[in-house]
């Protein structure tokens, strides 16, 4: 799949999540932020998202948005079977690490797995090694992933593909970032390029 025909998928399967969510209202809640202007993404500061979340990462340890104080950390929902959005995006998320430099340690990026039920932590861990070892994977129980996709207004399910017990996951695809006291501040879409995507975070982490 090319990159135009990935920004296409993501924005149709961001219609079931934060889009149908949380509606017009919260993108425009960031619009009057004084400092609005300067980012690519949508400005959702102040935005009731990923307040309270916790998720045990793939060695088992329960991991919080404490955890990374001091980082911007972006939070990415997928999962590893995934035939292009996913491994797109956290591509993307590989090329932005590139970009930041002597910066690329201040930026933290979280996969967390809607498939927990084929998604092992060996699997994630080997998955998210491809794309850059800092890549954290944060795999929850049924009820420990149900309760983060409520936090974060993430839409996902499971979707029956032929007769065999088969499926695939439809979810919602967008980043959601966080500055270093562990503030929402942005929410990206699969518009946006690896230079954008490294402009914002800086000015997140001034």
């Amino acid at each position: 799949m090319q990159v135009n025909d990935f920004n296409v998928a993501r924005r149709r399967l961001v219609r079931c999540g934060l889009a149908g969510a949380l509606g017009v209202g919260l993108l425009s809640l960031g619009a009057c932020s004084k400092d609005a202007a300067s980012f690519h993404a949508s400005n959702i500061t102040g935005a009731e998202i990923g307040k309270n979340w916790s998720l045990p990462d793939v060695d088992g340890t329960v991991r919080t948005a404490a955890d990374f104080s001091g980082k911007v950390t972006v939070v990415f929902f997928g999962f590893v079977t995934c035939p292009d959005v996913c491994p797109t995006a956290l591509a993307e998320l590989a090329q932005v690490r590139e970009r930041l430099g002597d910066d690329a340690d201040k930026l933290q990026v979280l996969f967390v797995t809607v498939d927990p039920e084929r998604d092992t932590p060996e699997i994630v861990s080997a998955y998210l090694e491809q794309f850059d070892p800092s890549f954290i994977g944060l795999r929850g129980d049924a009820e420990q992933l149900a309760a983060a996709a409520k936090a974060f207004k993430v839409f996902y399910a499971k979707v029956p593909m032929g007769d065999a017990g088969n499926y695939t996951m439809d979810h919602s695809a967008g980043l959601y970032l966080f500055d270093p006291k562990g503030e929402i501040r942005l929410y990206a879409r699969g518009d946006m390029t690896p230079d954008q995507l490294a402009s914002d975070i800086r000015h997140l982490m001034a």
